[in-house]
């Protein structure tokens, strides 16, 4: 028994030591391994010299900036002759080994030669490096090429820039589309401050246009960024009640944006830059519009030019003038026969239309001269009796067949646009221009436009009246 136990002490205790030996075999390699991981993994070059001057360490980044490695720099005496020219080695090695006695980091700029001969000009932050009694024992020195560093800077302050003073507005949308960053420009536009924009979706800060803005975003983290700007519509919730939800065009460009750390390229966001053009762009669309209906007029006078019936060139300028404008086309004449009085509102009665079924081009009416039953305000005699143009519009209440049928106008007729006709002082009817709601509701741009048809038609209703009498 007790020969037992000695034999199993003295087992425990030799394994207890060889444990011990064991732990302390992996300690002190472990150190110096993680310790060399730590080194060749650094961004920036780093070397170290003792109190002597002597290099007692040398990473990675170091020998890809100068070509000189670990096995060749370690160990030697200063720069001298291989890292600096023999003549500014005194002064380089001055300077880095001054940090011992000075507090903080000293940053300089030295001119370093590559193992192939070649200067580089870097800069360095070199700090003491204490021993265990506190006393300086040498030096680190961190070093990078001085335009590495300067892109560096440039990058950083170019970012500030961007988010401070940009006469654009900057977003970093994340991966899962929400605002990370934004500047004051883009802020001013989506209607809030730079901090309650971040973390919302999207869909809380527009209310128009915002899948095709997602869509956009998806794409350009799917397969980067597209080869052009891209003008978006979009209406900004919560925009000044004066101007109510007025859509607003942002010409828009967008960048992904990957993780330089990464080994390979690891989606962080985009970067949408835009810009406020609704302005331009609305100038550029009514300039072409203006454009188009010009060109609209000029061609239905020269084809009603060719016309023997004015009927018919009344007809062809109604035809022309449906490009673009409107789905339907009423013309209605004020009943001037022998016999029938002045009556206030005036009888009128269909000269031509357009076909019921589908927009088409303007047929001539049945010539039955029946008059038409148009109720008590109606707004064709509401334009007779301004001598002016009326719009109506039906409410987003009302269902859009019953007001189109109780106006006798065709059922799918939501907005309406009357324009009088009048040729040497004289009513002569009115023409009733009218849009699906496939169509925006006209506006005063299209008065006018309607007006100038309009003085056309009148013409050419009055060459037919007074032909009809002579005959």
């Amino acid at each position: 028994m007790s020969a037992s136990r000695h034999s199993g002490t003295t087992d425990a205790a030799d394994n207890a030591d060889g444990a011990d030996n064991t732990a302390a075999g992996r300690e002190g390699p472990a150190s110096d391994d993680l310790l060399a991981a730590l080194l060749d993994g650094m961004d920036a070059a780093l070397c170290a010299l003792d109190a002597d001057g002597s290099i007692t360490h040398w990473n990675r980044e170091a020998e890809r900036i100068l070509g000189w490695t670990a096995d060749e720099a370690v160990g030697r005496q200063g720069f001298a002759g291989w890292a600096v020219r023999t003549a500014d080695a005194a002064e380089v090695e001055e300077r880095l080994l001054s940090a011992m006695s000075a507090p903080g980091r000293q940053v300089h700029e030295f001119a370093l030669l590559t193992k192939d001969g070649r200067r580089v000009l870097v800069r360095t932050q070199s700090a003491a490096v204490r021993g265990p009694d506190g006393e300086p024992a040498g030096v680190y020195c961190a070093f990078s090429e001085v335009h590495t560093q300067i892109d560096l800077e440039r990058s950083i302050a170019l970012s500030e820039a961007l988010f401070e003073d940009a006469s654009w507005g900057v977003v970093l949308i994340d991966a899962d589309l929400r605002p990370a960053v934004v500047n004051a420009y883009a802020a001013r536009l989506l209607g809030t401050n730079r901090t309650a924009l971040l973390g919302r979706p999207l869909g809380e800060l527009l209310s128009q246009g915002v899948e095709e803005l997602q869509s956009a975003l998806t794409h350009v983290l799917a397969e980067g960024a597209p080869p052009a700007p891209a003008e978006l519509w979009v209406s900004v919730r919560g925009a000044d009640s004066t101007e109510g939800e007025r859509r607003r065009c942002w010409r828009s460009g967008f960048l992904r944006l990957a993780s330089p750390l990464a080994e390979e390229p690891v989606p962080l966001g985009v970067g949408w830059l835009f810009q406020d053009v609704t302005e331009a762009k609305l100038a550029e669309q009514e300039a072409a519009q203006l454009r188009f209906r010009g060109n609209q007029l000029q061609r239905a006078a020269r084809a009603a030019g060719e016309c023997e019936d004015p009927m018919e060139a009344a007809g062809v300028h109604l035809d022309f003038a449906l490009a673009g404008f409107a789905d339907h086309a009423l013309l209605d004449v004020v009943d001037l026969s022998d016999g029938v009085p002045q009556l206030d509102p005036p009888r009128l009665v269909r000269a031509a239309a357009t076909p019921a079924e589908a927009p088409g081009p303007v047929a001539p009416g049945d010539r039955s001269w029946l008059p038409l039953r148009y109720a008590e305000g109606h707004p064709a005699l509401q334009c007779v009796a301004r001598t002016g143009s009326v719009r109506a519009s039906a409410s987003s209440g009302a269902a859009a067949g019953e007001w189109a049928r109780a106006r006798q106008w065709p059922e799918d007729s939501v907005h309406a646009l009357c324009a009088v006709l009048r040729s040497r002082g004289v009513t002569l009817g009115v023409v009733t221009f009218l849009r699906s709601a496939g169509r925006t509701p006209f506006e005063r741009s299209d008065a006018a436009y309607a007006e100038s048809v309009a003085a056309r038609v009148a013409c050419a209703l009055d060459l037919a009246q007074t032909v009809g009498r002579e005959n």
